[in-house]
Protein backbone atom coordinates (compact mmCIF):
# COMPACT_ATOMS: atom_id res chain seq x y z
CA UNK A 1 0.00 0.00 0.00
CA UNK A 2 1.10 3.57 -0.72
CA UNK A 3 -0.12 6.40 1.51
CA UNK A 4 -1.21 9.81 0.24
CA UNK A 5 1.32 11.47 -2.07
CA UNK A 6 1.18 14.19 -4.73
CA UNK A 7 1.47 14.35 -8.52
CA UNK A 8 1.67 17.15 -11.06
CA UNK A 9 1.91 17.37 -14.84
CA UNK A 10 1.11 13.74 -15.64
CA UNK A 11 -1.48 10.97 -15.83
CA UNK A 12 -1.18 7.75 -13.84
CA UNK A 13 -2.36 4.65 -15.69
CA UNK A 14 -3.05 1.74 -13.34
CA UNK A 15 -3.59 -1.75 -14.80
CA UNK A 16 -3.68 -5.03 -12.88
CA UNK A 17 -3.01 -8.61 -13.98
CA UNK A 18 -3.98 -10.03 -10.58
CA UNK A 19 -4.99 -8.72 -7.17
CA UNK A 20 -6.96 -5.58 -6.37
CA UNK A 21 -6.21 -2.01 -5.32
CA UNK A 22 -8.33 0.60 -3.52
CA UNK A 23 -7.80 4.11 -4.89
CA UNK A 24 -8.56 7.31 -2.96
CA UNK A 25 -7.73 10.82 -4.11
CA UNK A 26 -8.14 14.46 -3.13
CA UNK A 27 -11.10 14.82 -5.50
CA UNK A 28 -13.03 12.44 -3.27
CA UNK A 29 -12.70 9.42 -5.58
CA UNK A 30 -13.13 6.08 -3.83
CA UNK A 31 -12.59 3.28 -6.33
CA UNK A 32 -11.55 -0.36 -6.30
CA UNK A 33 -9.75 -1.65 -9.38
CA UNK A 34 -9.59 -5.29 -10.53
CA UNK A 35 -7.81 -7.04 -13.42
CA UNK A 36 -9.19 -5.98 -16.79
CA UNK A 37 -10.16 -2.53 -15.51
CA UNK A 38 -8.39 0.81 -15.87
CA UNK A 39 -7.82 3.60 -13.37
CA UNK A 40 -6.71 6.79 -15.11
CA UNK A 41 -5.86 9.77 -12.90
CA UNK A 42 -4.99 13.11 -14.48
CA UNK A 43 -2.90 15.16 -12.07
CA UNK A 44 -2.81 18.34 -14.14
CA UNK A 45 -1.92 21.28 -11.88
CA UNK A 46 -1.95 19.09 -8.77
CA UNK A 47 -3.61 16.12 -7.06
CA UNK A 48 -2.84 13.64 -4.29
CA UNK A 49 -3.89 10.01 -3.94
CA UNK A 50 -3.32 6.77 -2.08
CA UNK A 51 -3.38 3.16 -3.24
CA UNK A 52 -4.23 0.36 -0.82
CA UNK A 53 -3.90 -3.33 -1.64
CA UNK A 54 -5.80 -6.06 0.20
CA UNK A 55 -3.46 -8.83 1.39
CA UNK A 56 -6.22 -11.45 1.43
CA UNK A 57 -6.82 -11.12 -2.31
CA UNK A 58 -3.66 -12.96 -3.40
CA UNK A 59 -0.56 -11.63 -5.14
CA UNK A 60 -0.70 -8.10 -6.48
CA UNK A 61 0.65 -7.94 -10.03
CA UNK A 62 0.20 -4.91 -12.23
CA UNK A 63 1.75 -1.83 -13.74
CA UNK A 64 1.43 1.87 -13.21
CA UNK A 65 2.49 3.97 -16.17
CA UNK A 66 3.10 7.69 -16.06
CA UNK A 67 2.08 9.74 -19.08
CA UNK A 68 3.59 13.22 -19.29
CA UNK A 69 1.08 15.92 -20.16
CA UNK A 70 2.15 18.32 -22.89
CA UNK A 71 2.68 22.01 -22.26
CA UNK A 72 -0.88 22.81 -23.37
CA UNK A 73 -2.50 20.43 -20.86
CA UNK A 74 -0.08 20.06 -17.97
CA UNK A 75 -1.90 22.56 -15.73
CA UNK A 76 -5.48 21.49 -16.41
CA UNK A 77 -7.88 20.76 -13.58
CA UNK A 78 -7.26 17.31 -12.06
CA UNK A 79 -9.68 14.47 -12.79
CA UNK A 80 -10.11 10.74 -12.28
CA UNK A 81 -11.68 8.07 -14.47
CA UNK A 82 -12.44 4.38 -13.90
CA UNK A 83 -13.13 2.23 -16.96
CA UNK A 84 -14.51 -1.30 -16.53
CA UNK A 85 -16.00 -1.85 -19.99
CA UNK A 86 -12.95 -1.72 -22.24
CA UNK A 87 -13.08 -3.21 -25.73
CA UNK A 88 -11.67 -6.72 -26.23
CA UNK A 89 -10.60 -7.75 -29.72
CA UNK A 90 -10.15 -11.34 -30.89
CA UNK A 91 -7.49 -11.64 -33.57
CA UNK A 92 -6.26 -14.86 -35.17
CA UNK A 93 -3.27 -15.36 -32.86
CA UNK A 94 -4.03 -13.17 -29.86
CA UNK A 95 -6.65 -11.37 -27.80
CA UNK A 96 -6.23 -7.63 -27.18
CA UNK A 97 -7.79 -5.66 -24.32
CA UNK A 98 -7.58 -2.01 -25.39
CA UNK A 99 -6.82 0.24 -22.42
CA UNK A 100 -6.01 3.53 -24.11
CA UNK A 101 -6.36 4.89 -27.62
CA UNK A 102 -7.38 2.98 -30.74
CA UNK A 103 -5.96 -0.26 -32.08
CA UNK A 104 -7.18 -3.18 -34.19
CA UNK A 105 -10.31 -1.21 -35.06
CA UNK A 106 -11.37 -0.76 -31.43
CA UNK A 107 -11.20 2.43 -29.36
CA UNK A 108 -11.07 2.92 -25.60
CA UNK A 109 -13.09 5.80 -24.17
CA UNK A 110 -10.34 6.63 -21.65
CA UNK A 111 -9.58 10.37 -21.65
CA UNK A 112 -6.12 11.15 -23.03
CA UNK A 113 -4.46 14.36 -24.20
CA UNK A 114 -1.99 13.17 -26.83
CA UNK A 115 -1.92 10.37 -29.44
CA UNK A 116 -1.34 7.19 -27.40
CA UNK A 117 -2.19 3.51 -27.34
CA UNK A 118 -1.99 0.83 -24.66
CA UNK A 119 -3.24 -2.75 -24.73
CA UNK A 120 -2.83 -6.10 -22.99
CA UNK A 121 -2.18 -8.87 -25.52
CA UNK A 122 -2.75 -12.54 -24.67
CA UNK A 123 -1.23 -15.00 -27.13
CA UNK A 124 -3.51 -17.81 -28.34
CA UNK A 125 -0.82 -19.89 -30.05
CA UNK A 126 2.89 -20.56 -29.88
CA UNK A 127 3.23 -19.37 -33.46
CA UNK A 128 4.41 -15.84 -34.23
CA UNK A 129 1.62 -13.26 -34.18
CA UNK A 130 1.81 -10.38 -36.64
CA UNK A 131 0.76 -7.26 -34.72
CA UNK A 132 -0.28 -4.16 -36.66
CA UNK A 133 1.43 -0.88 -35.69
CA UNK A 134 0.96 2.81 -36.39
CA UNK A 135 4.12 3.90 -38.22
CA UNK A 136 3.93 7.36 -36.57
CA UNK A 137 4.19 5.84 -33.08
CA UNK A 138 7.12 4.49 -31.10
CA UNK A 139 6.34 1.41 -28.99
CA UNK A 140 7.36 -0.61 -25.98
CA UNK A 141 6.50 -4.30 -25.48
CA UNK A 142 6.86 -5.89 -22.03
CA UNK A 143 6.82 -9.60 -21.19
CA UNK A 144 4.38 -10.04 -18.29
CA UNK A 145 4.11 -13.69 -17.23
CA UNK A 146 6.51 -15.67 -19.43
CA UNK A 147 9.36 -15.26 -21.88
CA UNK A 148 8.43 -13.93 -25.30
CA UNK A 149 10.14 -12.98 -28.54
CA UNK A 150 9.53 -9.58 -30.08
CA UNK A 151 11.08 -8.94 -33.51
CA UNK A 152 13.27 -12.03 -32.93
CA UNK A 153 14.62 -10.65 -29.64
CA UNK A 154 14.06 -12.81 -26.56
CA UNK A 155 12.59 -11.02 -23.53
CA UNK A 156 12.47 -12.33 -20.00
CA UNK A 157 9.58 -11.41 -17.69
CA UNK A 158 9.68 -7.70 -16.96
CA UNK A 159 11.94 -6.83 -19.89
CA UNK A 160 10.88 -4.30 -22.53
CA UNK A 161 11.55 -4.19 -26.26
CA UNK A 162 11.66 -0.71 -27.78
CA UNK A 163 10.43 -0.18 -31.34
CA UNK A 164 11.13 3.25 -32.84
CA UNK A 165 8.59 4.90 -35.12
CA UNK A 166 8.47 3.84 -38.76
CA UNK A 167 7.27 0.23 -38.45
CA UNK A 168 3.88 -0.92 -39.74
CA UNK A 169 3.89 -4.27 -37.93
CA UNK A 170 5.91 -6.44 -35.56
CA UNK A 171 6.12 -10.17 -34.84
CA UNK A 172 5.54 -11.46 -31.30
CA UNK A 173 5.76 -15.09 -30.21
CA UNK A 174 5.63 -17.03 -26.97
CA UNK A 175 3.71 -19.82 -25.29
CA UNK A 176 -0.08 -20.00 -25.19
CA UNK A 177 -1.50 -17.51 -22.64
CA UNK A 178 1.66 -15.39 -22.63
CA UNK A 179 0.70 -11.81 -21.78
CA UNK A 180 2.32 -8.79 -23.41
CA UNK A 181 1.90 -5.17 -22.40
CA UNK A 182 1.93 -2.96 -25.50
CA UNK A 183 2.30 0.82 -25.16
CA UNK A 184 2.90 3.41 -27.85
CA UNK A 185 2.47 6.97 -28.96
CA UNK A 186 3.88 9.83 -30.95
CA UNK A 187 7.43 10.67 -29.82
CA UNK A 188 7.33 13.29 -27.06
CA UNK A 189 9.69 16.14 -27.95
CA UNK A 190 9.26 18.59 -25.08
CA UNK A 191 12.06 18.87 -22.53
CA UNK A 192 10.85 17.96 -19.03
CA UNK A 193 12.18 17.90 -15.48
CA UNK A 194 10.94 14.89 -13.50
CA UNK A 195 11.72 14.41 -9.81
CA UNK A 196 9.93 12.25 -7.24
CA UNK A 197 6.22 12.41 -8.23
CA UNK A 198 6.40 15.73 -10.07
CA UNK A 199 6.78 16.58 -13.75
CA UNK A 200 7.71 20.17 -14.55
CA UNK A 201 9.83 22.16 -16.93
CA UNK A 202 12.52 23.59 -14.62
CA UNK A 203 14.37 22.94 -11.36
CA UNK A 204 12.67 25.96 -9.81
CA UNK A 205 9.23 24.65 -10.70
CA UNK A 206 9.99 21.31 -9.02
CA UNK A 207 11.23 23.15 -5.92
CA UNK A 208 7.97 25.07 -5.77
CA UNK A 209 5.88 21.90 -6.13
CA UNK A 210 7.80 20.25 -3.30
CA UNK A 211 7.39 23.30 -1.07
CA UNK A 212 3.64 23.41 -1.71
CA UNK A 213 3.26 19.75 -0.77
CA UNK A 214 5.27 20.20 2.41
CA UNK A 215 3.17 23.26 3.28
CA UNK A 216 -0.08 21.27 2.92
CA UNK A 217 -1.18 23.53 0.08
CA UNK A 218 -4.79 23.30 -1.01
CA UNK A 219 -3.48 22.66 -4.55
CA UNK A 220 -2.99 19.02 -3.56
CA UNK A 221 -6.09 18.75 -1.42
CA UNK A 222 -6.63 16.07 1.23
CA UNK A 223 -7.00 12.30 0.84
CA UNK A 224 -9.49 10.62 3.17
CA UNK A 225 -8.70 6.93 3.60
CA UNK A 226 -8.10 4.28 6.28
CA UNK A 227 -4.34 4.83 6.28
CA UNK A 228 -4.67 8.46 7.35
CA UNK A 229 -1.03 9.04 6.45
CA UNK A 230 0.85 11.44 4.21
CA UNK A 231 4.23 10.71 2.60
CA UNK A 232 6.70 13.58 3.10
CA UNK A 233 8.66 14.79 0.10
CA UNK A 234 12.33 13.77 -0.08
CA UNK A 235 15.00 16.43 0.35
CA UNK A 236 15.88 18.15 -2.91
CA UNK A 237 19.28 17.16 -4.35
CA UNK A 238 22.12 19.64 -3.86
CA UNK A 239 22.58 19.94 -7.61
CA UNK A 240 20.35 21.64 -10.16
CA UNK A 241 17.96 19.30 -11.92
CA UNK A 242 18.52 19.32 -15.67
CA UNK A 243 15.80 18.80 -18.30
CA UNK A 244 15.63 15.46 -20.09
CA UNK A 245 14.82 15.27 -23.77
CA UNK A 246 13.56 12.71 -26.27
CA UNK A 247 14.81 14.68 -29.27
CA UNK A 248 16.95 12.79 -31.74
CA UNK A 249 20.55 13.96 -31.88
CA UNK A 250 22.34 14.97 -35.07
Amino acid sequence: SVAAHPHTGLQTVTWLFSGEVHHHDSLGSDQWIYPGELNLMTAGKGISHSEISRKASGPLHGVQLWVVLSRDFRKIEPRFGHYNDLPQIFEKDFIARVMIGEIFGAKSNAEIFSPLVAAELTLLTDKAADVELNAEFEYGFMAINSKIEVANQLLDVGEIYYQPSGANSIKISGSVDSKVLMIGGEPFTEDIVMWWNFVGRSHEEIEEMRSLWEANSEIFGVVHDELNERIPAPIMPNIKLKPRSNKKLG
